[in-house]
């Protein structure tokens, strides 16, 4: 399996090695988002509660320019090193043992051209209460496979008016809880927050 961690702002790293299942697969989750490191991300802006929608986004897509949208996260679940086990993943040697997280989200179209489901969720952001920030996981040539967050379409299309409940799993270093869902708004604004109780 082939995996890729990456920071928030930071230089990409990577390394290969085989799956146990035969099939190559990128996982673009690495915990390790330091808010500390070169070009990281700001301290977090406005805060708001799960289930509160975000103001709205607007699309950095050239397909779907001037388009207008919402995401709003509402629910966040710890997954279990039995989960992490079944998932097909390969074991990380270099980041240690990890702790699969799933964050349910709903996504609304506002207004404009129709959007896909992954062009709107692609600015999440899971920090921890260490101060760890880590993107969505994601598997190249492969499916992970996880009990209670089943695999969204992200090239499902909504138009102005349609909502979709999305759930994202990301991985964080074992031991460690999540702290807050976060949604960038690249590197001049501050990211919004939607603090997690544990």
């Amino acid at each position: 399996m082939r995996t890729r961690r990456h920071q928030a702002g930071c230089r990409l790293a990577a390394r290969t090695g085989p799956s146990p299942e035969g099939h190559r697969a990128l996982t673009g989750s690495a915990a390790d988002l330091r808010s500390g490191c070169a070009g990281g991300l700001p301290r977090p802006g406005k805060t708001f509660q799960l289930g509160e929608a975000s103001p709205e986004q607007d699309s950095a897509k050239t397909a779907s320019v001037g388009a207008k949208y919402t995401v709003a996260p509402t629910e966040v679940q710890t997954g279990t090193k039995a989960d992490m086990e079944s998932s097909g993943l390969e074991k990380d040697e270099k980041n240690g043992p990890q702790t699969p997280v799933h964050v349910w989200s709903t996504l609304t179209h506002k207004s404009g051209k129709a959007m896909k489901v992954g062009d709107m969720d692609g600015n999440l952001v899971l920090r921890t209460a260490q101060g760890q920030r880590t993107r969505a996981l994601i598997v190249w040539m492969g499916v992970a496979k996880w009990p209670n967050c089943p695999t969204s379409d992200t090239d499902k299309q909504l138009s102005a008016g349609q909502s979709e409940k999305i759930c994202t799993a990301f991985l964080i270093p074992e031991g460690q809880k999540p702290a807050a869902v976060e949604l960038t708004q690249g590197y001049y604004k501050k990211p919004l927050a939607w603090p997690v109780n544990n």
